[in-house]
């Protein structure tokens, strides 16, 4: 029998830290709940003592997902990991997670403590989430610079103090994986009682190895994969899910291990996360990207054709690939549309909500006579913002737009209570549109990204645009869809600067 490879998926935390990333309640609970369906074995759900917005997340989702465990982030001080602690009691299956820096530059430089301080500090954090739960992770962040003797005698000490999972960080993605794996090895040969916790592993991607180093890992003894959906997280990102748990599926010749993970969940992930953050997934990505399983090439093509083996070492549909499956039009009705929602996934809560996001349904079944999952996601994340968070609304739009002309836009806006009117003129029509918000706006944010994507196939498709602005400091993304792209691009302009509106400090730890 082969070992069980836990997957800790932390999309919901270091891959919220993404510039521009953050995500509302009620769209990280349909990512815990896509992530639930999909088996994972551990949900870290945020970082509660980050903001009071990130504690009531966590508690939300600790109180609706039953089967994956419920993770909440801490360091080792005494009141983030009450916080988090607190933050997750309502799940059926808890841990909390706390990490303390362990090598020279950062204990030297940021935490201005020393080794033996450091490991005096680690077992009182230990002591404090046992108070909360009997399963506890103990992280030592930048373990991949930690000397080797130091991580023994820190590890050694966490699984004294109660520690159920010792996890081992590539923090800053500085690890080659002969050298990660020797590093795991030599941790689990040495540390005195090794066998009674379960050894992690969290590799960032900033040299491009965050999945090698994850595996080699697995090769070396790791039991618990530390990843996210599509690779999203801090700078370049983290070990992709994704291409972890194909990996081990497709090479179980290779690993000694098996994930518990229902694989036809994965592309359906990919698309949601990429839907809410406003990441667009490279076409050429590994496992999830729309060329992952597509052959030009005629050689490619004529030995698929004759067996998919030739070209192709996994299958499409075990992934979740598939065409896209028509289930509404506009004569489908209410119940349909709330079944089809739940079986995707959403859950509208009250009954006025399901009356709004219906009628925008409608009205986009009148513009597009196709409706599939990616539109429902699409235009149900446009609908996830409650009105009391829009301080900017859209309330009506005119472009025109001519050659030889220059473009013009005019749009209606609500800016809190007040309703105005603006317009101006710019390169195209998207630049007059958000010049012509500005004008009345005046937000001061400067624009960092602008891009499109259509969420499915046909001229009638809906685009989805994302629009990443900077100001004092503070980067938000916003996301906006329609079939009319200068439209999506006014909403998703609007719904940036809401963020940046309603945003707080967070606080935001690397490991």
């Amino acid at each position: 029998m082969k070992d069980a490879l836990v997957v800790f998926d932390t999309t919901l935390r270091d891959g919220e830290q993404s510039p521009g990333a953050s995500m509302t309640q009620e769209e990280k609970l349909r990512i815990a709940r896509q992530l639930e369906r999909m088996r994972v074995d551990v949900i870290e759900a945020g970082f509660p003592a980050a903001s009071p917005g990130d504690f009531e997340a966590v508690r939300a989702i600790a109180g609706a997902i039953r089967a994956s465990t419920v993770c909440g982030l801490a360091r080792a001080n005494e009141k983030d990991i009450a916080c988090a602690g607190e933050a997750v009691a309502p799940a059926a299956r808890r841990r909390v997670h706390t990490f303390i820096a362990t090598s020279p530059i950062h204990m030297e430089k940021k935490l201005r403590m020393t080794p033996d301080q450091v490991i005096e500090q680690a077992v009182k954090a230990i002591g404090w989430a046992r108070q909360y739960t009997d399963d506890v992770e103990f992280s030592a962040e930048d373990a991949g610079r930690s000397e080797i003797d130091f991580l023994v005698r820190v590890f050694d000490a966490a699984i004294r103090a109660g520690a159920t999972t010792i996890n081992v960080p590539d923090t800053v993605g500085y690890n080659i994986p002969e050298q990660y794996a020797s590093t795991l090895r030599t941790l689990i040969e040495r540390v005195p009682d090794a066998d009674k916790a379960i050894w992690s592993v969290h590799c960032h991607n900033d040299l491009g190895l965050a999945v090698a180093n994850s595996l080699a890992a697995v090769v070396a003894g790791a039991r618990q994969v530390e990843c996210t959906i599509n690779g999203l997280g801090e700078r370049a990102g983290n070990a992709s899910l994704e291409e972890i748990v194909m990996a081990v599926r497709t090479r179980a010749d290779v690993f000694p291990v098996q994930t518990h993970i229902d694989t036809t969940q994965i592309v359906p992930a990919s698309r949601l996360v990429s839907q809410i953050t406003g990441y667009p997934v490279q076409p050429n990505k590994a496992i999830v990207g729309a060329n992952a399983f597509a052959h030009e090439a005629g050689i490619h093509q004529d030995g698929v054709l004759k067996s998919r083996e030739t070209y192709e070492i996994m299958r499409a549909e075990d992934v979740g690939w598939g065409a896209n499956k028509l289930v509404l039009g506009k004569h489908s009705g209410r119940t349909a549309f709330r079944a089809r929602l739940q079986e995707i996934g959403i859950e509208i809560g009250s009954e006025a909500r399901l009356n709004a996001a219906f009628a925008r349904f409608k009205e986009l079944a009148d513009k597009k006579h196709e409706i599939f999952d990616e539109d429902l996601h699409a235009l149900m994340s446009d609908e996830a913002a409650a009105p009391a968070q829009e301080y900017y609304r859209l309330l009506s739009t005119r472009f025109h737009s001519e050659t030889g002309e220059t473009p013009q836009a005019e749009i209606m806006l609500a800016i809190g209570d007040e309703e105005t009117r603006s317009s101006a003129t710019g390169s195209g029509p998207v630049d007059a549109a958000f010049k012509a918000i500005e004008t009345r706006v005046a937000s001061g944010a400067t624009l960092l990204l602008y891009s499109v994507n259509a969420i499915t196939t046909g001229t009638d498709a809906q685009g989805e645009v994302t629009v990443r602005l900077s100001r004092d400091g503070r980067i938000a993304n916003g996301q906006g869809a329609d079939t009319d792209i200068i439209v999506a691009s006014a909403k998703a302009y609007l719904n940036a600067l809401n963020k940046l509106h309603m945003s707080s400090e967070r606080l935001n730890p690397q490991l």
